[in-house]
């Protein structure tokens, strides 16, 4: 039986009911190193296709790889804050398989002798309960190329026209972390899946590794489902989805995998080991390929590259240079900010607390900082349909704009349509008001004259301002800042208007 329409599903409460789900996520970040992993390539996301190759990352017959230091430093700093063991000796190995994308025919990754190993994450669910996952590994790998299948309707290779290949991505440096198998989640499995790819995302971001942009491919999950009848011992058969690619999505995948799985089971079924495709626009998922095992791979160890054995004293000079860890960093704003558990679950759940907290750090205050991003910015999100941190502005810039709006030079007003340039890609907050030309008109000459010009306009308003009705300035203040386009200073022109009617 296969089902991959939602009318055929077991109802959740049903699926919870009945069976036991055990959750595996692999999770693969590509770091922002200068270079790839085993070549000096550029790595730079969006450019030109096939323009940052060399005869290294293609393959190419004599070619040598050579570790990317920065790699190494980086998959070290992540497997400690994860709590992992790092190893005193790992190496690499060859992962054989045979696709387009993969120009070598196989991946130089590690395989039974991973950088770091045996950790673990605690996560903090939306109601503040918290869940230990257990991590097995986190190892040093490369990615690969890129497909784009044209024609057709799915943007996959069924039905497609013909296939393009990009291999500026091939041997950009990953880590892939795997967790061990998932257990006790119970109902909260969905939740919990989202709420582990999130605190991973928040972590990898403090320890500014990656830009973990999900949108953009540099943080990808791929969640293996499996579900045991209550009461059993034995893992079910799993299936794993892959690259799943918002949390929203991770939460969505998990759930229909496990209804999926026990309306197959309830009836008798056998679930089939194997790749899946999740659809964003229909929440579910689709057959991709049977399921390989280790083996099948036929992994041996890689005989151009030398072991990494990093020294206790380097590993213990990383050590220091951890940030602070998100959760502890929360734990601290919200004694600064005075915040309510529930005010703090509410801005961790819209993803806004360590995007205000950064915008604080950036110099902006915290009250400004959090109307900006939990109003504003979040209805701009909700409009694209993306995650909050996925929004191309970076706190430093809202901290800017903010900046901009206390020294006077834009109004709140302006300051939206600042915003919205930085979103657009215009530039930086400075670039868009000076090519915008949206700065606040100061110059008590220009405004005297709009002043003039609204007051003409409007004699009998004029004359109820001379006669002490102030409150009518207001109607003139409005034409003054539609006449400059709203870059007056509102409140200038107020005293200017006062002034003039004396």
């Amino acid at each position: 039986m296969t089902t991959t329409d939602t009318s055929d599903l077991l109802d959740y409460d049903e699926v919870v009911e009945r069976f036991d789900p055990v959750l595996g996520l692999e999770v693969h970040v590509e770091l922002h190193t200068n270079t790839k992993m085993f070549c000096g390539c550029p790595t730079t996301f969006g450019a030109e296709p096939n323009t940052q190759v060399c005869p290294t990352c293609l393959g190419l017959p004599g070619s040598l790889p050579v570790v990317n230091g920065k790699g190494v430093e980086s998959a070290i700093r992540i497997g400690l804050a994860l709590n992992c063991e790092i190893a005193q000796w790992c190496r690499f190995a060859r992962k054989n398989y045979f696709y387009p994308d993969q120009p070598k025919n196989f991946q130089t990754s590690q395989y039974d002798e991973p950088i770091a190993y045996n950790g673990h994450l605690d996560v903090v669910l939306e109601d503040g309960e918290v869940f230990r996952v257990e991590i097995e590994r986190a190892h040093m790998e490369e990615d690969t190329g890129k497909s784009l299948h044209v024609g057709g309707s799915t943007g996959r290779i069924h039905g497609a026209d013909y296939s393009l290949l990009d291999y500026n991505r091939a041997g950009v440096p990953l880590i892939e972390i795997v967790t061990k198998p998932v257990v006790g989640a119970g109902a909260r499995a969905p939740e919990i899946a989202k709420a582990y790819v999130g605190a991973l995302r928040d972590l990898l971001r403090a320890l500014d590794v990656s830009d973990v942009r999900m949108d953009q491919g540099s943080l990808r999950c791929d969640a293996n489902v499996s579900l045991m009848p209550k009461g059993a011992s034995v893992f079910g058969t799993r299936t794993e989805t892959k690259n799943v690619n918002s949390l929203r999505s991770v939460e969505r995948a998990v759930r229909y995998e496990m209804r999926r799985h026990a309306a197959i089971l309830v009836e008798g079924g056998e679930i089939v080991q194997e790749t899946r495709h999740f659809d964003e626009a229909t929440g579910t998922t689709s057959a991709g390929r049977r399921k390989e095992t280790a083996e099948d791979y036929r992994y041996f160890p890689e005989p151009d590259l030398v072991p990494v054995a990093p020294s206790r004293e380097w590993v213990e000079e990383l050590r220091t240079t951890l940030p602070e860890l998100p959760w502890e960093r929360r734990k601290r704003v919200q004694q600064e900010w005075n915040l309510s558990d529930l005010e703090l679950r509410d801005l961790v759940s819209a993803g806004a607390l360590d995007l205000i907290a950064s915008t604080v750090d950036a110099g902006a205050p915290a009250d400004e900082a959090r109307s900006w991003w939990v109003s504003y910015l979040a209805q701009q999100a909700n409009s694209r349909g993306v995650e909050l941190d996925a929004l191309p502005i970076t706190p430093a810039q809202l901290a800017r704009v903010i900046a901009l709006i206390s020294e006077g030079a834009l109004t709140n007003k302006l300051a939206r349509q600042v915003v919205d340039g930085v979103l657009a890609g215009e530039g930086e907050p400075d670039e868009v008001v000076a090519a915008r030309g949206l700065k606040v008109v100061s110059d008590d000459s220009a405004l005297i004259a709009a002043v003039d010009e609204a007051l003409a306009a409007q004699p009998d308003i004029a004359e109820k301002i001379r006669g002490g009705k102030v409150q009518a300035a207001g109607a003139v203040v409005g034409a003054v800042m539609k006449a400059t386009k709203g870059q007056a200073d509102a409140k200038r022109v107020r005293e200017l208007i006062l002034e003039r009617c004396q």
